[in-house]
């Protein structure tokens, strides 16, 4: 499918933080290798007039998500610290729609369909207040936040591609699941290119 043939079809970059990438407290193996991808993704999306959205996780420093209060990871991405940044070398749109998620003590946030945007508004309806019923999917990480993400626009009744060679994920047997579990979901798996 190509993008050109909806102007109801959005850019959605998953979690592409500093926390998540080389060096980052949480980095997912070769996770740096999706911003060159994302990167010519957005520039043809800016190209078209299109809307790019970018999930982060925004967590305060005493989440359940974190092991210290019980959860199953190192403190990460904490709203406001530099870990939490978008990867330095991601090209975002000024007016890119910015989803936090994770924002309370007990969230999770894995879905970016349970994160608002900067005015309190849920992801899903601000996909419909813009007319948006396709998504394009890249980011970290495949067997976490964008399998998630992915299955949950499903539920929603959007149609979605997920760009294979713009994400990456923790581990290589979970994230071959989490593919399989999209494309029974009927996401579609594409590279890129191919869009």
């Amino acid at each position: 499918m190509s993008s050109n043939s909806s102007a109801h079809t959005a850019l959605f970059i998953v979690d592409v933080q500093k926390d998540f990438c080389q060096g980052g407290a949480l980095p997912v193996p070769d996770g740096d290798r999706v911003v060159p991808v994302l990167n010519q993704m957005i520039h043809r999306f800016e190209q078209e007039g299109r809307s790019v959205y970018a999930s982060r996780d925004w967590h305060p420093p005493d989440t359940i998500h974190f092991k210290a209060f019980g959860g199953p990871w190192p403190v990460h991405c904490v709203a406001g610290t530099p870990g939490a940044d978008f990867h330095p070398d991601l090209h975002m749109p000024a007016d890119a729609v910015v989803i936090s998620t994770g924002q309370g003590r007990l969230d999770h946030g894995y879905s970016a369909f349970d994160g608002t945007s900067g005015d309190g508004t849920l992801l899903a309806d601000d996909l419909r207040r813009r007319g948006i019923t396709t998504l394009l999917v890249g980011g970290l990480a495949t067997d976490y936040c964008v399998r998630a993400t992915v299955l949950d626009a499903r539920r929603e009744g959007l149609s979605v591609i997920v760009l294979t060679d713009a994400i990456a994920g923790i581990g290589a047997a979970e994230s071959a699941r989490a593919l399989d579990e999209m494309q029974e979901a009927v996401a579609v798996l594409a590279t890129s290119s191919d869009t």
